[in-house]
């Protein structure tokens, strides 16, 4: 395929199309001056035994040079520096006298010129470069080398093909496939070897060809230099084609020398527990029992798709190569490069899947390149183990309307048809606007009609798709609008109050339940399980966040800091029972322990006590103009303190909680040096969503007060059991119309009070909006609400 774009250009439309092009690098030859020459004459130097004198020509001028190479003769085609030209190693080329001979120039090896490894002799060129052009211009050494980021769902880009065929897409160019050219002698494979295939869940294809009387040797420079471009080094001609034809087609290959394959054959089959196996690393490494091996008549000889072994790798005197081309299932090869830490380049794309139904191309190519490249002969046949067919997707129904629905613009049917057919597809056309699509067996990423779609647009052009805003229900909005404003009010009161949000996990391990000391019947014992936790410290979704807030105090005082206040909003989850949703909550949860304000010298000592969180929380619902605001200390959280905790009411409606922690509680929790400086740990958690449900956009105007007010202070005495707000309670609902307020204003046990009371100072506040109230008006009233006060709650006047 030729490709009329600058490698920028390409770059720009392969980033475009979904292929990002993390950088272009330009190859430039790190030599100057160097030409194609011929060797006219060799004879031997009058003054060296060891050095010849070879007279050389560029084809418009001849030159003498003074050589000590023993693998050039004349007639060959050779790289020559001349007088002026510059090596990589930083040496000028100069005419100068060896042993009274003239040296104009020098014969340069593939070492010298900095473009391969082999410095035993000067290189020897291909017979038919044109004389005296530049060696980089004949051997196309400058090049422009793409580093591709390939997304994982994209196996079939892990190659040059793969590349070739998006590059072909995107130009609307014809690809040209490698041509697997296979000269076969008259000896039959299935003479020689056998396959069996013992797990064809784990190995669906196993394909081998035989290439024997072959010679183990280096590269040719055009191979050398195409797998360094991709960062792999040289090892010898039949492992480098293995390695090539990977990059080229995407398939990895295994070359097996065949003298230590124990009866001649293959076995896939699983590994043993315990078996141990030395791969080509030297690394010996012990198997579970879920390991595909490839093996011989008597022992493993490759961890299958990953690494071959060391007891049948090529060396320099084989001569008879097994080749072995398979598809592999990736779950299995990913699973055992994971467990055996090997990252191989053939398991990164097993792992991702390849294509099926190119095994035997990669195969016939690969036995084409080593017959070539190694002078050995490919046996006639191939074994083709294929038990069973690997599944592949067929005719996925493409509705053209929906492609417009999707995108948000109309693509014509035909633009379509040609995209898709640009990638390879087969399409079926019906009158009804639905095509019905099969992708290439390469395509393992494409499965529903959102991936055609997915495909159309990137080759079509995102920029040709016009940006519009998505369509949003207006109710939708509105509910995301009052959630937000809701925890916005909490941040505002929060931060303003002194304390910091903290952003934790929703993720908690699972004996937080039990350091909380839930109940086996609450519900919040009802854990979300993570299938593929990080640790176990975040294998379950949180049923409540007051837990991570104490992690939070937990990890302050690690580090000696004992003075916090934090809150955090977030999401609470309750399993509902398998394959329902969980239960979600917006929630917000609140901290405070250790000193009230930063330590200063005129509060030096104050402590944060329950009254501090009470009052945010207070704070809160009023800011979201929540009725009927009550505390009642008959809820019972089994990880709060049972006189010094709460439930936090909108009338009858619980809406969270509210107390200091218990000692047992913090305990377990790991913050036993708070315990033992007598600091408490007051939390809070109040459900957002049911305040959300509450709230109320309506402000309440009173005019301000033209009267006076009167007051009257009355001190009950009453049982240790029996709330304050109680007491509230009955003087608010006594449906007196001249009561404005009442409220607190004493609190008070010790002595001269009866053993088990207490006494409770009230201010009641009476006022007329019309008239100034006389004296005998409000004791009338007074007196009704107090003789309600001592009746509902068995209290007495002090």
């Amino acid at each position: 395929m030729d490709v009329d774009l600058s490698p920028e250009e390409l770059a720009e439309r392969l980033t475009m199309s979904g292929l990002e092009v993390d950088s272009l690098n330009r190859v430039e030859p790190a030599f100057r001056g160097v030409r194609v020459a011929r060797i006219v004459s060799i004879k031997p130097h009058p003054h060296a035994d060891q050095l010849s004198l070879c007279e050389v020509t560029t084809g418009d001028a001849t030159y003498p040079v003074v050589c000590g190479a023993k693998n050039i003769h004349a007639g060959d085609i050779v790289p020559l520096a001349q007088v002026g030209a510059a090596l990589p190693s930083g040496d000028l080329i100069r005419s100068v006298r060896i042993r009274d001979e003239v040296s104009a120039g020098m014969l340069c090896s593939e070492k010298e010129l900095g473009i391969g490894g082999d410095a035993s002799g000067i290189m020897l060129l291909p017979s038919d470069l044109p004389l005296g052009k530049g060696l980089a211009e004949a051997l196309d050494l400058r090049d422009a080398v793409l580093d591709i980021s390939v997304t994982p769902n994209r196996s079939d880009c892990l190659s040059i093909v793969g590349v070739a065929r998006e590059v072909a897409a995107i130009t609307g160019k014809t690809l040209r496939y490698p041509v697997a050219v296979v000269m076969e002698n008259d000896e039959e494979v299935r003479g020689i070897t056998s396959v069996s295939i013992e797990d064809p869940d784990l190995c669906p294809r196993y394909t081998a060809r035989i290439i024997k009387n072959v010679r183990i040797g280096p590269s040719p420079f055009w191979m050398t230099r195409r797998l360094e471009a991709v960062g792999l080094r040289s090892i010898n001609n039949i492992v480098d084609v293995t390695n090539f034809v990977m990059m080229e087609l995407g398939q990895p290959l295994h070359a097996f020398d065949f003298r230590f394959l124990a009866e001649g054959r293959i076995v896939v089959r699983r590994s043993r527990a315990g078996e141990t196996f030395v791969s080509l690393d030297g690394k010996e490494r012990t198997l579970g029992a879920d390991t595909l091996m490839i093996c011989d008549g008597v022992k493993p000889v490759a961890i299958g798709g990953v690494m071959g072994g060391l007891n049948s790798e090529v060396k320099e005197e084989t001569g008879t190569i097994l080749l072995e081309s398979a598809y592999f299932n990736p779950v299995s090869i990913r699973r055992t490069a994971r467990a055996l830490a090997m990252g191989t380049d053939a398991a990164f794309r097993f792992e991702r899947g390849i294509d099926p139904e190119g095994v035997v191309r990669a195969l016939d190519r690969a036995a084409g390149l080593m017959a070539e490249l190694s002078g050995g002969t490919v046996c006639r046949g191939m074994i083709d183990q294929y038990p069973g067919t690997v599944a592949t997707v067929r005719d996925i129904p493409l509705r053209v309307k929906r492609v417009g629905d999707i995108l948000g613009t109309a693509v014509p049917e035909d633009v379509i048809v040609r995209i898709l057919k640009s990638l390879e597809m087969e399409i079926d056309q019906d009158a009804n606007g639905i095509l019905r699509v099969t992708p290439p067996t390469c395509r393992v990423d494409i499965a529903r009609e959102i991936d055609l779609i997915e495909e159309i647009v990137r080759l079509y052009g995102y920029d040709r798709v016009p940006p519009t805003l998505p369509a949003i229900s207006v109710s939708a909005a509105g509910r995301t609008d009052e959630k937000r404003r809701t925890e916005a009010r909490v941040r505002e009161i929060m931060t303003g109050a002194g304390y910091t949000e903290v952003i934790n996990y929703s993720f908690i391990p699972p004996v937080a339940v039990d350091q909380l000391g839930l109940d086996a019947a609450d519900e919040r014992r009802r854990h979300v399980r993570i299938r593929n936790p990080l640790s176990e410290e975040q294998a379950v979704m949180r049923t409540t966040m007051v837990y991570s807030l104490l992690r939070n105090a937990v990890r302050n005082a690690d580090v000696g800091c004992f003075d916090l206040k934090i809150f955090e909003t977030g999401r609470t989850f309750i399993a509902m029972g398998e394959g329902k949703q969980p239960r979600e909550q917006n929630r917000a949860a609140f901290l405070i322990t250790g000193r009230r304000y930063e330590e200063r010298w005129h509060f030096s000592d104050l402590r944060a006590d329950f009254h501090d969180l009470q009052g945010c929380v207070e704070n809160i619902l009023d800011l979201l103009r929540i009725p009927a605001l009550s505390f009642r200390a008959g809820v019972h959280e089994p990880f709060l303190h049972p006189g010094k905790s709460c439930g936090v009411f909108s009338g009858e409606d619980q809406v969270g909680f509210l107390g200091e922690m218990h000692p047992d509680i913090l305990s377990r929790m790991s913050l036993g040096d708070t315990l033992r400086q007598g600091v408490p740990v007051i939390v809070c958690e109040i459900d957002l969503d049911l305040l959300t449900a509450k709230y109320s956009a309506k402000t309440t105007f009173r005019a301000i007060p033209r009267f006076p007010s009167s007051s009257r202070d009355v001190a009950f005495l009453v049982r240790l059991g029996v709330e304050a707000g109680e007491l509230l309670r009955t003087a608010t609902d006594s449906a007196e119309e001249l009561l404005e307020k009442v409220k607190i204003f004493d609190v008070y046990e010790g002595k001269n009070i009866p053993v088990g009371t207490r006494s409770l100072g009230l201010r009641f506040s009476y006022r007329s909006a019309d008239r100034t109230l006389t004296d005998d008006e409000v004791n009338e009233v007074h007196a009704r609400i107090v003789k309600k006060i001592v009746h509902a709650s068995g209290a007495s006047i002090r």
